[in-house]
């Protein structure tokens, strides 16, 4: 049994309506969803409101146990809402089956989709059925093998993408409208380039080319790309047209090197990064190749299979003969599967080394009574009014305190270091009559003690090294393996 709803309408006069003219919410009125109790109701031509606001109606509300009814109106709801999500045009010659099948309405094929993945279904198209939808051209001249008066790569921030004819400073796609000049396909293509490359490289949300403030910033004979165009046509085209040239680029490369690694984003999504790093005319290159969702247990045959796969889509498996992965053991299991020359990344090795201070009870004990200050002086608006007030007074730098992370690199001894550097503007800001009475209720002045600005030296000097060196070897652009044995006797030293 399922709750339901019956509404009753009552005009702009206050005149009831009669009982006969209560009716029952059905298909062709709105949709009704139940969320904790709250009844919500989707009414063509209305807004979607909770009762009782309503325009210029006055709505109550009678809920009655009815049977199945309720859940077909949910059902058709939430299945309404997912299919408004498909933004995709393959869909209309898939059915979904489930959350990772889908199935093809002229074959009836079981086709993966897992994570709201279309390449395979698109792939299913072109090979079976031969429907293929129309390339976008917008990056086609950024194909190496074009002529030289093209653009070579998008990447190059010094220069913009040009057709056949160079664009000047004086002359441009977002002049041209001041002229009166017309727009060709080129002109157009080279402002597409550029949206696309601003939303990409700049991280940006895909709504912002509907956004009416960034149009108005444009030429306004310049149609931006919608949305869609955005997501399902020039940034595939853009990524398809790189593979390519990396494709092509990586055919003179006779060996090369990854590194892997997974991580976990905010939302608490799984991924795994492959980096390759490779020489070409005595430049150290590196490309990200892909960074993949993961939806199983890392077990270490399952991250062998997820790099050989990644290896095998740009077909240099063979090439590759070194990785550089982290500790794990997984990793171990997956590099002899690879069987690759496993070099474990020595900044992580150094951080394992670092954590093992964790272990000592004496410093762990300072350590929170540390964090336990510099927390609530974060925390706390007046608290960090004052301490600036105090780092004026006693000119020592206005910088923020910091709080450590334990799963974050180097984070306690960045936070020691920030609180050695601000013992004095922390011990004044403590002592303020604006803040005090709220430190001797936190019991804040017994946690300081007057040794504890020794300790924080002491430990400042000691775990340098440790920092330095990370910071060493973790260089991306330049080679590290040379650093490892002199960065060891030096510690061996210290």
């Amino acid at each position: 049994m399922h709750k339901f709803c019956y509404i009753h309408i009552r005009g702009g006069n206050r005149e009831p309506v009669p009982t006969q003219n209560r009716f029952q919410l059905t298909n062709s009125i709105g949709i009704v969803r139940l969320q904790r109790y709250r009844f919500f109701l989707t009414i063509p031509h209305f807004p979607a409101r909770r009762f009782p606001v309503f325009p210029k109606f006055c709505v109550a509300v009678h809920c009655v146990t009815v049977d199945a009814t309720a859940q077909t109106f949910q059902q058709q709801g939430s299945s309404s809402i997912m299919e408004r999500r498909r933004r995709s045009k393959v869909w209309l010659h898939f059915t979904k089956r489930d959350e990772c099948t889908a199935v093809c309405n002229q074959c009836n094929a079981a086709i993966s989709c897992k994570g709201a993945n279309t390449s395979n279904m698109l792939k299913h198209l072109s090979t079976q059925h031969g429907i293929k939808y129309q390339d976008c051209h917008v990056f086609k001249s950024l194909r190496t093998s074009e002529t030289s008066s093209t653009v070579s790569s998008v990447d190059d921030d010094s220069s913009q993408a040009a057709g056949p004819s160079t664009t000047s400073a004086q002359v441009s796609p977002f002049t041209l409208a001041a002229h009166g000049a017309t727009w060709n396909e080129e002109k157009m293509n080279e402002c597409h380039r550029a949206v696309t490359k601003f939303v990409v490289k700049g991280l940006h949300p895909f709504s912002t080319v509907e956004q009416p403030y960034f149009r108005a910033s444009l030429n306004p004979r310049y149609n931006p790309p919608s949305r869609e165009a955005l997501t399902n046509h020039m940034i595939k085209a853009w990524y398809q047209v790189e593979r390519e040239n990396f494709i092509s680029e990586f055919r003179d490369v006779k060996k090369a090197a990854i590194t892997a690694d997974g991580w976990t984003s905010l939302a608490q999504d799984h991924y795994i990064t492959v980096t390759v790093h490779y020489t070409k005319q005595g430049k150290i290159l590196g490309k990200v190749l892909r960074t993949k969702a993961v939806y199983e247990a890392q077990t270490g045959a399952v991250v062998a299979e997820e790099i050989e796969e990644i290896l095998q889509e740009f077909g240099i498996s063979d090439k590759v003969v070194a990785a550089t992965v982290d500790n794990a053991g997984n990793m171990n299991v997956a590099m002899k599967k690879l069987q690759l020359v496993k070099i474990g990344c020595f900044a992580h090795t150094l951080n394992l080394a670092a954590q093992k201070i964790h272990q000592c009870n004496t410093v762990t004990n300072w350590a929170a009574r540390v964090r336990a200050v510099v927390k609530w002086m974060r925390k706390s608006s007046m608290g960090k009014t004052v301490l600036k007030e105090k780092q004026q007074l006693l000119n020592l730098p206005q910088h923020s305190l910091i709080i450590d992370v334990k799963t974050r690199w180097n984070s306690l001894y960045l936070m020691i270091e920030r609180f050695f550097e601000q013992f004095p503007a922390i011990q004044a800001a403590m002592m303020d009559p604006r803040i005090k009475k709220q430190i001797d209720k936190e019991r804040l002045m017994e946690k300081l003690q007057s040794d504890d600005f020794k300790k924080a030296e002491e430990f400042v000097q000691l775990m340098r090294m440790l920092y330095t060196s990370t910071l060493c070897v973790s260089s991306e652009k330049s080679l590290t393996c040379g650093q490892i044995l002199p960065i060891l006797k030096k510690l061996e030293h210290h």
